[in-house]
C-alpha cells in the first residue's frame, strides 16, 4: 500500500497544476468577456473571436482541468441516500463500487476524446471569427489528458481502498444537539 500511497501523493502535483490551469483560463476569460464588453459598449468596437475563443479554450479548461482535482478531494455529486440505509461497511462498498462506475465512463470518455482529438488535430481544425480563423484543435486534447489524469487516479484510489478494506470511523459529535 505504500507505494499506492507514494503515487497518489506523486499525482497531487499534476493535479494542482491542472486545477491551477482552470482557474487560470477562468481569470483570463473574465479579463477577455470584459474588454469585449467594455469595447462594445464604450467605442463600438467589440474584441474580435471573444465568443469562439471563450467557447473554444477558455470554457473547455475551466470545465475539465480541474477533474482530477474534484476526484481527489470526493467532490463529485454524491447519492447520500444509499450511504444512509446501510451499514457504515455497505457505504464504503457503495463509494468503491460508484468509483469503480466513474472509472469505467472516464475511461470510455478519455479513448473517445482521444480518438476525436486525433482527428481534429489531423484536419487542423480551426473556427472562423470576424477576423479571420482560430486554431482550435490543440484544445481538443485538454478532454482525453484530464479524463486520464482523473482515470490514473481513480485506478490508484481503488486499489487502496479496497487494499485497507473498510476502516470504522468514530462518531461525529455533534455540537448542536448536546454534544460535549
Amino acid at each position: 500500500m505504500r507505494t499506492v500511497d507514494r503515487l497518489l501523493k506523486w499525482l497531487e502535483w499534476p493535479i494542482n497544476l491542472l486545477l491551477w490551469a482552470g482557474l487560470v483560463a477562468g481569470f483570463l476569460m473574465m479579463i477577455h468577456v470584459s474588454v469585449d464588453v467594455t469595447g462594445r459598449t464604450f467605442f463600438n468596437r467589440p474584441f474580435a473571436g471573444t465568443t469562439e475563443i471563450v467557447s473554444a479554450w477558455y470554457m473547455v479548461a475551466v470545465c475539465y482541468l480541474p477533474w482530477a482535482w474534484l476526484t481527489r478531494h470526493d467532490n463529485h455529486i454524491i447519492a447520500g441516500v444509499f450511504e444512509r440505509i446501510g451499514t457504515a461497511w455497505f457505504g464504503f462498498w457503495i463509494e468503491v463500487a460508484v468509483k469503480i462506475f466513474m472509472l469505467f465512463y472516464v475511461s470510455v470518455f478519455a479513448w473517445q476524446t482521444w480518438l476525436r482529438a486525433a482527428q481534429q488535430t489531423r484536419a487542423g481544425e480551426v473556427w472562423e471569427a470576424a477576423g479571420g480563423f482560430i486554431n482550435v484543435w490543440p484544445s481538443r486534447w485538454v478532454l482525453p489528458a484530464a479524463a486520464a489524469l482523473m482515470g490514473v487516479y481513480l485506478i490508484l484510489r481503488i486499489i487502496r481502498d479496497v487494499g485497507r478494506g473498510h476502516q470504522p470511523q468514530p462518531p461525529k459529535l455533534d455540537l448542536r444537539e448536546g454534544g460535549v
